[in-house]
């Protein structure tokens, strides 16, 4: 319990955010989790946004997972800045995605698969393969009234989660290589 077994980052788009747009930012994160060597698994959050999360071996503190996910949210938005944005808050996502890495502190909670959200619709949040996102033309519609098509896939796009638990050290040292890193005493 002292040492996170997984890295959460719940792309949060803002009002006007099209799904196309929040579908580019989860890919466009994939991509630099490919980069960093990083496996990564994605998945509604039975809102508006998607989830992608990273097993880990649980080896580091909750500071420093945290502080490693903020410094790739901080080079996203600062790659990207016209679709991320590092800070929160409803101002600050006009237009763009917020990753929130927020979700990495201890004690900090976010959605499981296959809960319902206690929002007018009672959307599911439900595991995805990365291969189904460029076919995911909307939002996805899974509730708790229509998810039993999706019951049939289950867990699969995530039956390689718990043999994919990984090391951040490479990742971070790879970060820290471009120019992104970590700030201190920032959480």
């Amino acid at each position: 319990i002292d040492k996170p077994d997984r890295l959460i980052l719940d792309l949060d788009p803002g009002a006007d955010v099209t799904w196309v747009m929040v579908r580019e930012a989860a890919q466009l994160v994939h991509a630099l989790l490919e980069e960093l060597e990083l496996a990564s698994f994605l998945k509604t959050s039975g809102g508006k946004g998607l989830h992608v999360v990273l097993p880990l071996k649980p080896q580091l503190g909750w500071d420093e997972v945290k502080k490693f996910s903020a410094a790739m949210v901080r080079h996203l938005a600062s790659i990207v800045p016209q679709r991320f944005v590092a800070k929160s808050g409803p101002a600050n996502r006009v237009g763009r995605v917020f990753v929130d890495y927020l979700r990495n502190g201890r004690g900090a909670t976010t959605v499981a698969a296959w809960s319902a959200r206690a929002r007018p619709g009672m959307g599911i949040s439900v595991p995805l393969a990365w291969s189904e996102l460029p076919g995911l033309k909307s939002l996805p519609p899974w509730s708790v009234a229509n998810h039993a098509d999706r019951l049939t896939i289950g867990d699969t796009p995530w039956k390689q989660y718990e043999r994919s638990r990984q090391s951040l050290t490479g990742a971070r040292r790879a970060l820290a290589s471009i120019g992104a890193q970590p700030r201190r005493n920032r959480s």
